[in-house]
């Protein structure tokens, strides 16, 4: 094993530690796992099956994308879209700083670390191809593992509202990453939805990959 190659699985292995501590616990054929622990092994699998090009601080940013992310509670912000965004954002920004640590640690230099940060922060979307591919990734790891979920939680909203949802997600993709959701194996009332959103937002979309950075 390579020293480049051992330190990113000692990475790996300090992420995993660090999401191992969430109180939230899920059951499977594996046994229990932290939820953030299961959704950062989530993310680098489908990384790996996206982009299996992905470089080692591309892969760190999407292994460390929810990095603790219990420790900033969604309650502790106002309802609402202004409240959830500045959830977010504080989120984005403590995943970030966390992993820089982590990375610090075990031997990345401070440029490295904040090339993570960068990513996970979401700078530059739709202007680096790195952040895109994160933003991508996410998105589908939302649809194929969370979007049921989703669905049972928001039994109150009509289709409508999913769609324009979902249209919103879609609008934060690329082309890669839409054809990468083409390919998912999704329930069939997520499917249907998905594809009113793609068709609803096929305009839009289109713009969009006129200028797309994949």
């Amino acid at each position: 094993m390579s020293v480049s190659t051992s330190r990113l699985a000692a990475t790996f292995a300090a992420i995993d530690a660090a999401n191992a501590e969430d109180p939230r616990r899920l059951e499977t054929n594996n046994g229990e796992i932290g939820f953030e622990e299961l959704y950062a092994r989530r993310m680098s699998e489908a990384l790996s099956r996206v982009y299996p090009e992905a470089s080692e601080l591309l892969q760190i940013a999407a292994r460390a994308q929810h990095l603790r992310r219990w420790e900033i509670p969604r309650a502790d912000f106002p309802d609402g879209r202004h409240g959830y965004n500045d959830w977010r954002k504080t989120c984005r920004a403590h995943h970030a700083e966390r992993a820089g640590a982590i990375m610090r640690a075990a031997g990345w230099s401070e440029e490295d670390a904040e090339r993570v940060g960068a990513l996970i922060r979401k700078e530059r979307l739709k202007k680096d191809p790195e952040s895109q591919a994160l933003e991508n990734i996410a998105a589908l790891v939302f649809l194929e593992h969370y979007f049921d979920d989703f669905l049972a939680k928001y039994q109150s909203y009509d289709d409508d509202k999913l769609v324009d949802i979902l249209g919103k997600t879609l609008c934060k993709m690329s082309p890669r990453g839409h054809a990468a959701a083409l390919t998912l194996s999704l329930a069939p009332r997520a499917k249907a939805l998905v594809a009113k959103a793609v068709e609803r937002e096929a305009a839009a979309l289109a713009r969009l990959a006129e200028v797309a950075v994949d």
